[in-house]
């Protein structure tokens, strides 16, 4: 090769990260025509009118570059949306912000209120994006785990986290993997424990309307101590269904809205516009929203009876769409080496919970997804019978 066609030598800015679990997981799945029950998507259609919503507002001419902020009467149904349902009432104009889903809403975030040596804590096991988001930052990651076996939060343990160099946590309720919602004490003591600090909460509320059993979500928007620090996070594509569009917003107060604006218009400026007027649309109805819950629970509660056939150990599934087993019945398989093993042998795809820490914490825990149909989790479970 001449030096003209020489590729220049890169350091890389993650020499630890490699392709994701889910993706491994996925493409293992596809290869041996395994029921994919790992990553986090259903394998059914959204509401055919809310893609009828989206096609009249492409038909409209609504296909220009919207508001860097958000298609104003999407925002506005935003904020309408949580003054009802959480109390706090948020400013449409300056207090809300569409993004790109919400991955990207999370990164704009930590980029936004992270300097290069802060401190950010974040709650293990956590969703893969966080660890990497901080670093880009030039934060510096404070990994305090949840409590093991329950995965409730340790509170001496995340009080004794914090120092004069934190400036963030990032909290998640419901929470992906481990399927527990955060209650309303446990945001007091939350509250109380951050209230003679500057520290910021990057609230990951992506499954807000998924918690079961008659439990509310206890959205930071709930409490003023934690609403007047917060960026909240959550997700178009996992409420309706449509994780590949890709949309999600922040609600955050105004000084904090500003900074995390500066970097998203530079990010990625805007967000798809017909889908943005289509969802503003749909939104006029609560119901898809509120019946939730509901939907999941059903599909929740099939999924467990199931489980409760077989030799894996069911853990709580308060909210989201996960439900964790433990594996220890089944086999001394590390989990990672369980999965592969139960994808090969038996065709169901799972995540291991060990993927979702940084140093890999083994605790024989799988997570599986049953935000599917109700055919696919029967398939699953014919399968699992015959462990």
């Amino acid at each position: 090769m001449s030096t003209l066609d020489r590729t220049p030598p890169l350091q890389t800015k993650f020499p630890t990260i490699g392709t994701t679990i889910f993706t491994v997981m996925s493409a293992l799945a596809a290869e041996k025509g395994a029921v994919n029950l790992g990553q986090g998507f259903p394998d059914f259609d959204c509401d055919p009118k809310l893609l009828d919503a989206v096609t009249d507002a492409m038909r409209k001419g609504l296909n220009q570059y919207p508001p860097m902020t958000g298609v104003p009467a999407l925002r506005e149904a935003v904020a309408a949306k949580i003054e009802a349902l959480y109390g706090r009432k948020y400013d449409a104009a300056t207090e809300i912000t569409i993004t790109a889903g919400a991955t990207q809403a999370i990164i704009t975030a930590v980029l936004a209120i992270v300097k290069p040596g802060d401190e950010v804590i974040v709650l293990e096991p956590c969703y893969d994006s966080y660890v990497p988001n901080i670093e880009l930052a030039g934060g510096v990651v404070v990994r305090v785990p949840l409590t093991p076996g329950t995965f409730r939060p340790d509170f001496a343990k995340i009080g004794a986290a914090i120092s004069p160099r934190t400036r963030a946590i990032i909290v998640n309720s419901p929470h992906n993997p481990s399927a527990t919602v955060w209650t309303r004490a446990e945001m007091l003591r939350l509250q109380d424990l951050l209230a003679p600090t500057d520290i910021f909460v990057i609230s990951d509320e992506v499954y807000e309307h998924m918690v079961f059993d008659g439990q509310l979500h206890q959205s930071a928007a709930r409490f003023p101590g934690l609403a007047a620090r917060s960026l909240i996070v959550s997700s178009f594509g996992k409420t309706y269904h449509v994780t590949g569009w890709k949309i999600g917003y922040v609600a955050a107060p105004a000084a904090l809205t500003a900074e995390f604006r500066k970097v998203h218009q530079f990010n990625v400026f805007t967000v798809n516009t017909p889908m943005q007027f289509g969802l503003a649309s749909y939104m006029a109805s609560p119901e898809p929203y509120l019946q939730l819950s509901a939907f999941y629970q059903r599909k929740r509660d099939l999924f467990r009876e199931g489980i409760a056939r077989t030799r894996l150990k069911l853990l709580p599934s308060e909210g989201t769409y996960f439900q964790c087993v433990d594996i220890s019945g089944v086999s001394d398989l590390k989990e990672a080496d369980f999965c592969k093993w139960l994808t090969n042998e038996f065709g169901v795809a799972a995540i291991p919970m060990s993927a979702l820490y940084v140093d890999g914490d083994d605790q024989g825990i799988v997570r599986f997804c049953f935000a599917k149909k109700d055919e696919t989790l029967r398939s699953a479970l014919d399968r699992l019978a015959k462990l």
